[in-house]
């Protein structure tokens, strides 16, 4: 690293500073995309499946934005972190989830569950059911905070502590959140999941994902599990998500300030019922988000009068939005969560997630205006 992990470096800084060659006389100002499967023995490398200098560099940027004394390992997809830190769970240990969370996690928990891999209780995505639910005994609680895509927030501190005391494992995944939106490895969680692919990475071209501890022996573990699962990121995956980074912190304040300003917008149109996000000083989760995190996202969940047919209709009425799934990439993308079979039962039929991207304000909501005024109401 170019730059003493230790120092008092604001994230701003460290996004472009980390992760640097030496600065020797003619070295590279980048950390180049490292394509090779073998190396010469006697390095710290010998096989790619271990290692690569360009999972270094970017890992080393993940790990300080995370804050000092973590350890970062990047992988192939968020889902391959999370099958790797969902393998730490023994043979039938009980892990505790929430009924809302990204689907992805969801069914893999479930079917695991289902198996009998694990014993599986979901509690609603709220603290008191989350600490209600934590049982002596239980391996692993995870969380996902804000929640994917309903907005509620978990207090991480609280949840950790109960889960600490009955022997579990806290993960909470932190995609919607960031690390420059909170730090749950501060707040008493074991281990922080990223899909990198949304905001990391940042411009919708690639599939990585991040898992970050403090614990040594954690950290151990987990690598020798994305090792032996073969979880591996390409290196001109991670070289592409390291350049991504580099303007990670622009692109975040950006986003935030865009999707707390349509927040207010959508809440003054008669199509919409309700708004989420964490910015607003009705919103649910206010209170706690302004406690534990650092900045309120770039996600708004709006519910239209008009139900499904006018969520998917605003959806395909855009024109600078994109109606797409994922979220965090530079471009503002725009979906009816529900439409995907595997959705919580319980995310609202007409809900619309906006993924809020780096694009003028005023011509966001201008072509959302437009859709939201054509749309059909009860």
């Amino acid at each position: 690293m170019a730059v003493d992990p230790s120092a008092p470096l604001a994230p701003a800084t460290l996004a472009v500073a980390a992760g640097r060659p030496a600065r020797d006389p003619g070295a590279p100002v980048n950390t180049p995309p490292v394509l090779s499967s073998t190396f010469a023995a006697g390095g710290p490398v010998s096989y790619a499946r271990v290692g690569n200098p360009t999972w270094t560099a970017l890992e080393e940027v993940l790990a300080a934005l995370e804050g000092p004394g973590t350890r970062a390992l990047s992988f192939a997809s968020g889902m391959a972190g999370i099958s790797a830190v969902a393998s730490l769970v023994p043979v039938g240990g009980l892990v505790i989830g929430q009924t809302v969370a990204y689907s992805g996690t969801r069914s893999l928990l479930g079917r695991w569950a289902q198996s009998g891999r694990i014993r599986l209780v979901e509690a609603s995505p709220s603290t008191d059911a989350l600490v209600a639910a934590v049982t002596s005994g239980a391996a692993m609680v995870w969380l996902e905070t804000p929640t994917n895509p309903t907005l509620d927030v978990i207090d991480i501190a609280r949840v950790s502590e109960a889960a600490h005391a009955a022997g579990a494992l806290v993960v909470v995944d932190s995609t919607f959140a960031t690390p420059l939106g909170q730090r749950p490895l501060d707040l008493g969680a074991d281990i922080v999941v990223h899909s990198a692919t949304k905001y990391l990475a940042g411009h919708s071209d690639v599939l990585l994902g991040a898992v970050v501890v403090r614990d040594a022996d954690l950290a151990e573990q987990v690598s020798q599990n994305r090792i032996l699962g073969g979880g591996i990121p390409g290196p001109m995956e991670a070289w592409i998500a390291l350049r991504g980074l580099r303007t990670f912190p622009l692109r975040w304040e950006r986003a935030c300030a865009s999707a707390a300003e349509l927040a207010v917008r959508c809440q003054g149109h008669p199509a919409v019922t309700r708004v989420r996000h964490l910015s607003l000083p009705d919103d649910p989760g206010h209170a706690l988000a302004a406690r534990q995190m650092a900045s309120f996202g770039a996600i708004v969940s709006v519910e239209l009068a008009g139900g499904p047919s006018a969520a998917e209709a605003v959806a395909g009425a855009t024109r600078v939005w994109l109606h797409a799934t994922s979220l965090g990439g530079v471009e503002s993308t725009l979906e009816r969560r529900r439409r995907w079979p595997e959705e919580s039962p319980e995310v609202p039929d007409g809900l619309l997630r906006l993924s809020v991207g780096i694009e003028d304000v005023e011509d966001l909501w201008a072509d959302l205006s437009r859709a939201l005024d054509a749309a059909p109401r009860p």
